[in-house]
C-alpha cells in the first residue's frame, strides 16, 4: 500500500486480527521508499557523452579526407591518409588493459575524466596539425581514449544502474535501456561530425568535436562515481552518497542496496582472477570462442571501412547525390536504427536479430560490389545512380539492429562474473586489431583488385556470420546466468 509520503508498506498480514509480519511472525513495519531513475539515465547519458566524442574521432575522416583533397590545406599521399584512418584502430586495441587498470585503482569516474582530458589534447593536437606526423599522433591519442571509453563506460553504467525498477508501466529492466546508450551517443557522434565536417573549414571542425569534448569533462565533475567502486576502496559514506543521489533516496533508504554491495565487494576480493581462468572450463571456453566470433565478423561486415570512407565511397560511385549529403543520410539513419535495437532485443530475441542483420548486410553488400562491378566494365549505372546510397541504407539499418551492439550484449551474458572484466578487455583488444588490419588495407584492395572486390569479400563475411550464428550460437534471451552457463557447458 502507498503511503503519501512515496512510500510502501512492505509484505504485511492480517492473522485472527493482530498484525503479523509474514516472515519474521513479530510485529514490525518497514517501509521502502521508491526513489526514482531519473538521474541514472542522466549519469548514464554524461558518462556516454564519451561515446558521442568516440563517434566524433572515428568519423572524422569521412568528410575531412575529402576535404584535404581538394582544397591542399594538408597535402598528404594515399599511404598516409591510410595511416591516419587504421592508425586509430591500432591504438584502441590497447586502450583497454590501461584503462581497466586505471577503473579498478582509481575508480570508474577518474578513468573517465582521465579520457575527456586525453579527448582534449588529441584534438588540440590534430586542430593544429599542418602535416601527417602530428595527425598521427593525434591519432593514436584518439584510439587509447576510445579503448578505454568502450571498456570503462559499459562497466559505469553497468553498477550504477538498478536491475529492476517499477513504475507505473509493466516492469521495466533499466540496466538493459542503459546499456544500450553506448551505440546510440555513438552513432550521434557520427551525425554531428558527418553533418557539420562538409561545410566547415578543417579547423572549425576540430574546435567543433572540442566542444563536445570539453562538455563530457565538465558535466562528467558532477556525476559520482560508481558506488561498487566506491565501496571496493573503502569509502563507504561516498558510497551512500552516490546511492543516495543516483536513487534520489534517504540515507536510510539505500542501507539494504549498500549492505549487498559489501557482500558482494567481499565475495570479489576473496577470488583472485586470471588469464586462465578464460580457458578454465568448458562453458568459458566456448563463451571466448563464441564472443571473438561475433566481434570478428563484426569487424569483416566491413563496418569501418564504410563509416571511415564513406563519403569517399560515395564519390568513387559517382552517383547524383552529392556524396556530403549522402553520408549525413547514413549518420541519420544509423542513429535512428541504434534507437530501435533495444525495442526489439527483448522481444525477438538475439538470434533472430543476427541472423537479419547477416542476411541484409550480404545481400547489401552484395548489391553495392555489383554496382561497382558494372562501373568497372564501363555500363552506364546513370539510371540506379541511387543504387550505391540505397545499398547503404540498408546496410547500416540491418548492421544497427544486429551486428552493431549485439555482439557486446551477448558477450556480457555470456561470461560469468568472475571473467567478465578480462573477457571483456580481450574481447576488445581483439575487435580492434582486426578493425585497424581492415581499415587499413581497404583503399589498398580497393586500388588493387577494384572497389567491386572489397564488397564482395564482405558480403560472403557476412554470409559466413550468418553461418556461424545459426549453427553454434545459442539464445540466450530470457534465461539467467545459470542456466545459460549451464548451457554452454553441455
Amino acid at each position: 500500500m502507498d503511503s503519501p509520503t512515496g512510500q510502501r508498506r512492505i509484505s504485511l498480514d492480517f492473522q485472527d486480527g493482530g498484525l503479523v509480519d509474514s516472515k519474521m511472525e513479530k510485529f514490525e513495519t518497514e517501509y521502502e521508499e521508491q526513489g526514482s531513475v531519473k538521474r541514472q539515465y542522466i549519469a548514464a547519458t554524461v558518462a556516454n557523452l564519451a561515446a558521442m566524442v568516440a563517434g566524433c574521432c572515428m568519423g572524422w575522416t569521412s568528410p575531412t579526407l575529402p576535404y584535404l583533397e581538394s582544397t591542399k590545406y594538408i597535402i598528404l599521399t594515399k599511404g598516409e591518409e591510410g595511416w591516419i584512418s587504421s592508425i586509430l584502430a591500432l591504438s584502441a586495441a590497447i586502450g583497454p588493459f590501461p584503462a581497466g587498470m586505471t577503473a579498478n585503482r582509481y575508480g570508474h569516474k577518474k578513468a573517465l575524466l582521465g579520457t575527456a582530458a586525453i579527448y582534449i589534447l588529441s584534438w588540440i593536437l590534430l586542430t593544429a596539425a599542418k602535416g601527417a606526423g602530428l595527425m598521427y599522433v593525434a591519432r593514436f591519442l584518439f584510439g587509447l581514449s576510445i579503448g578505454a571509453t568502450f571498456t570503462v563506460v559499459p562497466m559505469y553504467v553497468g553498477e550504477i544502474a538498478e536491475v529492476l525498477i517499477e513504475h507505473s508501466y509493466p516492469w521495466i529492466k533499466i540496466r538493459g535501456a542503459l546499456g544500450s546508450f553506448t551505440q546510440l551517443l555513438c552513432t550521434l557522434g557520427f551525425m554531428y561530425v558527418y553533418s557539420i565536417g562538409p561545410y566547415v573549414s578543417y579547423i572549425s571542425l576540430g574546435v567543433a568535436c572540442t566542444a563536445v569534448s570539453v562538455l563530457f569533462l565538465v558535466t562528467m565533475l558532477f556525476i559520482p562515481d560508481s558506488p561498487y567502486q566506491l565501496v571496493k576502496r573503502g569509502d563507504r559514506e561516498g558510497a551512500r552518497k552516490a546511492l543516495q543521489w543516483l536513487r534520489s533516496k534517504s540515507s536510510s533508504g539505500v542501507n539494504k542496496e549498500l549492505n549487498e554491495l559489501q557482500v558482494a565487494v567481499d565475495e570479489q576480493a576473496s577470488q583472485k582472477t586470471s588469464l586462465r581462468d578464460l580457458v578454465a572450463t568448458r562453458g568459458n571456453v566456448k563463451a571466448l570462442i563464441l564472443s571473438l566470433g561475433l566481434v570478428g565478423w563484426q569487424q569483416f561486415s566491413g563496418i569501418n571501412a564504410v563509416l571511415f570512407f564513406s563519403q569517399a565511397i560515395f564519390k568513387m560511385s559517382g552517383g547524383t547525390l552529392d556524396p556530403s549529403i549522402a553520408t549525413i543520410l547514413i549518420g541519420v539513419v544509423m542513429f535512428l536504427a541504434s534507437g530501435c535495437t533495444p525495442l526489439l532485443v527483448d522481444r525477438t530475441g538475439r538470434r533472430f536479430l543476427l541472423l537479419t542483420s547477416a542476411v541484409g548486410m550480404t545481400l547489401s553488400q552484395g548489391v553495392l560490389g555489383l554496382f561497382f562491378f558494372l562501373r568497372h566494365i564501363d555500363v552506364d549505372t546513370t539510371n540506379i545512380g541511387l543504387l550505391p546510397v540505397g545499398s547503404l541504407i540498408v546496410y547500416i539499418i540491418v548492421y544497427s539492429i544486429g551486428f552493431g551492439p549485439l555482439p557486446w550484449a551477448v558477450m556480457g551474458e555470456l561470461f560469468s562474473p568472475k571473467v567478465k572484466s578480462t573477457a571483456s578487455s580481450l574481447t576488445a583488444s581483439f575487435c580492434w586489431v582486426l578493425g585497424f588490419l581492415i581499415t587499413k588495407f581497404f583503399q589498398d584492395i580497393v586500388d588493387g583488385l577494384g572497389t567491386h572486390s572489397a564488397f564482395w569479400m564482405f558480403s560472403v563475411c557476412c554470409g559466413l556470420a550468418g553461418m556461424f550464428v545459426f549453427f553454434l550460437l545459442p539464445e540466450t534471451k530470457g534465461k539467467s546466468l545459470q542456466e545459460i552457463q549451464l548451457l554452454l557447458e553441455k
